[in-house]
């Protein structure tokens, strides 16, 4: 059971890696950059 759970972990791990480096190379870093600074903004209130 141990084994599976650290097998799964590493699936699960591996697949967030290669989706994270896919949005890289897609140039989508500024995409999610931008969205956050203006959800910060507006929870401030200065948005």
């Amino acid at each position: 059971m141990e084994k599976r759970s650290r097998l799964l972990t590493i699936g699960i791990l591996t697949i967030g890696l290669i989706f994270i480096t896919i949005g890289i190379i897609n140039g989508q870093q500024t995409d999610v950059m931008n969205k956050a600074i203006r959800i910060c903004l507006e929870c401030i209130g200065i948005g």
